[in-house]
């Protein structure tokens, strides 16, 4: 099967997304993630404010087979939360790279974004 990696994002080994916005960094999970999860069911999320730091967890995500920890792409400080997520956390499953982001978050630093898998070496990983 395979699975939607858009050219212009970065990926974590963990499956989380990260498209740069200028001196934000926009945050979901990947379709492939998405698809193992199966139905999401609840997102926890941070408070705007809240700082997150690379590769530590920032949040929960629900699904009907699993729980899992989201974990950050980047290190800053959380600048926007997807609140429609919390009425509707579907929009995870049926648009992964849309409707269904998580957080942006201002970007502490830049070297952080050159850690990340491009798309083709995340697809490589998860085919």
């Amino acid at each position: 099967m395979s699975f939607e990696t858009p050219d212009d994002r970065k990926y974590n080994e963990s499956h989380e997304w990260a498209l740069r916005d200028g001196g934000t960094v926009r945050v979901g999970i990947s379709d492939f993630a998405q698809d193992e999860l199966g139905d999401v069911v609840f997102v926890e999320l941070p408070d705007v404010g809240e700082a997150v730091t690379q590769g530590e967890a920032f949040g929960v995500i629900e699904s009907i087979k699993a729980v899992s920890d989201l974990y950050a792409p980047v290190s800053g400080e959380v600048t926007a939360v997807n609140e429609a997520l919390f009425d509707a956390p579907e929009q995870v499953n049926e648009d992964p790279f849309g409707d269904g982001w998580m957080l942006e978050i201002e970007l502490s630093d830049e070297a952080e974004l050159d850690e990340l898998l491009s798309a083709g070496d995340y697809a490589d990983q998860v085919a």
